[in-house]
């Protein structure tokens, strides 16, 4: 947890009043059994009522002090430590936005928002509490210690006694309830992953009738979720009666020692009231220290799985890299060699493929599932870095470029289209964020949006929920593509992205593209052959390997693959023009 402790840096101030108030009222709350002894001791031996009303009134006056200091205490350290979980949200947020397909493939979605949320609540509350118990419970701690040997050295050995063995109960539990937080955190992860698959896919599932298989495995999970925290809080709840015990017995013979040295005149009776007053002050003092260790023992699980996250360096790096001048004569994207491992193994996704695509030119993908289309197109943004070879983009070596200006040269369209939730043109302005009107009318048009959009009675202002739920599977693909244009990018990246389009839509897509993206280096990845035997130049995939490249015509007579391909959509290619020509 220390290594969090940096995120305090901008509330040094509030970090250091708050503990420094909260000692102040502890120096209020060690006095008051003195003043209550000298009451006893003067004031009521001596019947003398002005000294009892004026030595209350000082009671009243130290109440008053402490319950301020405590106050302002609270306040600041309620800053700091609201101050210390925005600064790690923001920091957390940033880094893993740094970190590449690879890292965030690796660690999973669910975890990570874990983290960025219960996580970071949890280090919050610790924080807090720190602030607020850490210092004031060993202070109230060792001054009562104090306060009892200026009363009585002898039955300060009783003090001396109880406390270690408080500190060692507590240490304990501590012990035993850190690997318990570990594991309940996880299960955390784990239920937040269920939940996310099973609204995602909701549809899914009563479409199979698998509601109560889901329902069994989630109640599993919660069950088991649920005996793991009703273990930790068992733990973590025996702190109070062994703290208890231990004081109590303590108490036990302060009364009995103290009493056989009050009836010695060694000690008055005002004094061992204080003394007990003292012991209950450890009590207390030692029961914070118990709360304080509970949520502290949380937010160490917690540190703990947030510096897993910031340990995750990004394998993928724009750090020194300068703005490029693209090279005009040079090929838009150029594949030299390139082969690609998810696992950084022997076992290639891609291998040695090379091609080049020159500006204007349109290269259709084809082949298999799992053949390595997506993990293709996805090099080209560096998405991932190749294990070997060189992918170029205007000549340049795509990890030379900053990641700002290469994603910028590229609109992608990925194949699952993901909207955001806010309105039309929000989601359009995505790639350039003070595009007008007439760019974003542009882009609609080329991706055959424009009419369901202008059929909205807000169009562009038309209000998407979470994932654009609210429109079709072929008008959320139509957004996402509208959405790839606008700015107009110099590569355009289609992965699979028109597999919800009706025929005609296709067709009036892929017309709408060869005649208004003159100068746009587009990849259509399609399982299709109607989708891409216009292109320019098509490469067949076939197990990540490179089975042939060539126009539609070409690749008929010296590709199997292809012919195999286009053999099993022959009737399903003359549907499709027919369907088009109509």
């Amino acid at each position: 947890m220390l290594k969090l402790f940096r995120y305090l840096k901008n509330y040094k101030l509030q970090s250091v009043l708050g503990p420094l108030f909260k000692l102040t009222e502890a120096c209020f709350e060690l006095i008051v059994p003195i003043v209550m002894a000298k009451i006893i001791d003067v004031g009521i031996k001596n019947e003398d009522t002005g000294y009892v009303l004026r030595m209350g009134g000082l009671l009243v006056l130290l109440g008053v002090l402490g319950l301020t200091a405590s106050l302002t205490a609270q306040f600041f350290a309620a800053r700091a430590s609201l101050g210390f979980g925005t600064e790690l949200r923001r920091e957390l947020f940033h880094h893993i936005n740094t970190l590449s397909h690879k890292e965030l493939d690796t660690l999973g979605a669910s975890t990570l928002v874990t983290r960025m949320t219960v996580d970071v609540n949890q280090a919050q509350t610790g924080i807090n509490m720190l602030l607020r118990l850490f210092l004031r419970s060993p202070f109230i701690v060792l001054g009562a210690v104090i306060m009892a040997f200026t009363i009585s050295p002898k039955l300060t050995l009783i003090f001396i006694v109880a406390s270690p063995l408080l500190a060692l109960m507590i240490f304990l539990v501590m012990k035993l309830t850190v690997p318990l937080y570990k594991k309940i955190q996880k299960k955390l992860d784990k239920t937040t992953l269920m939940v996310g698959e099973n609204l995602s896919g909701v549809r899914v599932i009563r479409a199979f009738s698998r509601q109560e298989s889901e329902e069994r495995q989630f109640r599993q999970n919660a069950d088991d979720l649920l005996g793991l925290q009703i273990k930790a809080g068992r733990i973590s709840a025996l702190t109070n009666p062994c703290t208890y015990v231990i004081v109590y017995l303590a108490i036990i013979l302060i009364i009995w020692f103290g009493g056989v040295n009050v009836d010695a005149g060694d000690l008055t009776q005002g004094e061992l009231i204080a003394l007990i007053s003292y012991m209950n002050q450890i009590l207390l003092a030692l029961l914070a220290v118990a709360l304080l260790v509970t949520s502290l023992t949380r937010a160490q699980a917690s540190s703990v799985r947030i510096n897993e996250v910031f340990a995750v360096s990004p394998s993928i790096s724009d750090k020194g890299n300068s703005e490029i001048t693209p090279d005009p004569a040079a090929p838009a994207v150029c594949f030299k060699n390139v082969s690609f491992s998810y696992h950084d193994n022997e076992e290639y996704a891609l291998k040695d493929i090379s091609f080049t695509a020159a500006r204007g030119e349109t290269v259709g993908i084809i082949g298999g599932t799992g053949c390595g289309k997506s993990t293709l197109v996805n090099l080209i943004p560096r998405f991932y870095e190749v294990s070997c070879g060189e992918v170029l983009v205007s000549g340049s070596n795509v990890d030379k470029y900053p990641f700002k200006q290469l994603r910028q040269a590229v609109g992608f369209v990925p194949q699952k289209a993901e909207l955001f939730r806010g309105t039309v043109r929000d989601n359009l302005c995505y790639r350039k964020r003070d595009a007008d009107d007439s760019e974003l009318y542009e882009a609609l048009e080329i991706a055959q949006a424009l009419d369901f959009v202008k059929q909205k009675p807000e169009g562009l202002d038309h209000e998407l929920t979470g994932g654009g739920k609210n429109l079709s599977g072929g008008q959320r693909q139509r957004l996402t593509i509208a959405r790839a244009l606008v700015g107009r990018p110099d590569i355009l990246v289609l992965d699979d992205s028109a597999s919800a389009l009706d025929l005609a839509t296709d067709a009036a897509l892929r017309r709408a593209l060869a005649e208004k993206t003159k100068g746009m280096t587009v990849f259509i990845v399609s399982q299709r052959v109607s989708s891409i035997r216009y292109a320019d130049k098509i490469l067949v995939l076939d197990d990540g390997a490179l089975a042939g490249i060539g126009t539609h015509e070409e690749l008929l007579q010296g590709c199997g693959l292809y012919r195999e391909i286009c053999q099993s959509q022959q009737y399903s290619d003359k549907a499709k023009e027919a369907a088009a020509n109509e």
